[in-house]
């Protein structure tokens, strides 16, 4: 089995590139730890000012009730307690574009001005060393990293392209026929793949959508790189480094020169 550190390609290689026109909207990390209840029964002071001057907006979602249903409900005396949700701490940086989540099992970086895996990197780092010193999760379950992204042809001087010549053949299916792509109103796929790594997956949700500002068709390309088994906490930032670097390439390989080249590509050393 090779060893997590070691970068294998699932997907082509492909030069590292950074676009201009950017159709990232959102990108994820979220990483699962065994439960630590210290997290959900005391106030994460600590946690928040070790990481308060890059994340200095803070929200509480307190415990909640889950919704049980009417019929059910009619069925169980009033003062019979119901499961609660765990609460969850948000910390955001001042422009509201990253966000950080801390739960009792798990810890989420979210950004939706994602620009280079480096940076991501360095935003990460910041909240994954506080919970390490404070409270010190044994390993990790689960490392996820997802990429969503969004691809408005209006805003790359493409509208009236068809999808058939900005995407490829293997993603597209029925919007490659030229005869039945206009009237398709509604496409949705998801594929799960092993990694060679063997021990991480990614599962590929993509299909078309509607822009919420105009209502404009899209095209969503949604990749979840995951890895679910025991993973050591030195071990966390090669995980996801690999991840990144076959997301790249995934993307690369959904799409043709010409979408490539109309956002602007430009080669990371």
């Amino acid at each position: 089995m090779p060893n997590i550190m070691d970068e294998v390609a699932t997907f082509p290689e492909s030069p590292r590139v950074i676009y201009n026109r950017n159709p990232l909207e959102e990108v994820i990390c979220q990483l699962k730890f065994p439960p630590i209840l210290r997290i959900e029964s005391e106030s994460p002071a600590a946690f928040q000012e070790s990481i308060r001057e890059r994340y200095p907006l803070f929200s509480e979602k307190p415990r909640e009730r889950l919704p049980v249903p009417d019929e059910i409900a009619k069925l169980i005396a009033e003062n019979v307690p119901l499961t609660l949700a765990n609460p969850s701490y948000e910390f955001a940086s001042a422009n509201a574009a990253w966000k950080v989540t801390l739960t009792r099992d798990f810890l989420a970086l979210t950004s939706t001005k994602y620009q280079k895996w480096e940076e991501f990197r360095e935003h990460l780092e910041i909240p994954l060393n506080a919970l390490t010193r404070i409270y010190a999760p044994s390993f990790y379950t689960r490392i996820g990293l997802r990429y969503r992204d969004v691809i408005k042809r209006s805003e790359l001087g493409l509208a009236g392209v068809g999808w058939g010549s900005l995407l490829m053949p293997h993603i597209t299916g029925e919007l490659s026929v030229k005869e039945i792509a206009p009237r398709i109103k509604h496409v949705a796929r998801e594929t799960v793949i092993a990694l060679e790594d063997e021990t991480s997956k990614v599962r590929i949700q993509h299909g078309l959508a509607r822009s919420g500002k105009n209502g404009e068709q899209c095209y969503v390309v949604d990749s979840d790189f995951f890895r679910s088994q025991r993973t050591e906490t030195g071990n966390v930032i090669q995980v996801l480094t690999i991840f990144n670097r076959q997301a790249g390439r995934l993307f690369r390989w959904c799409i043709t020169d010409q979408l490539h080249e109309a956002m602007g590509p430009r080669v990371v050393e």
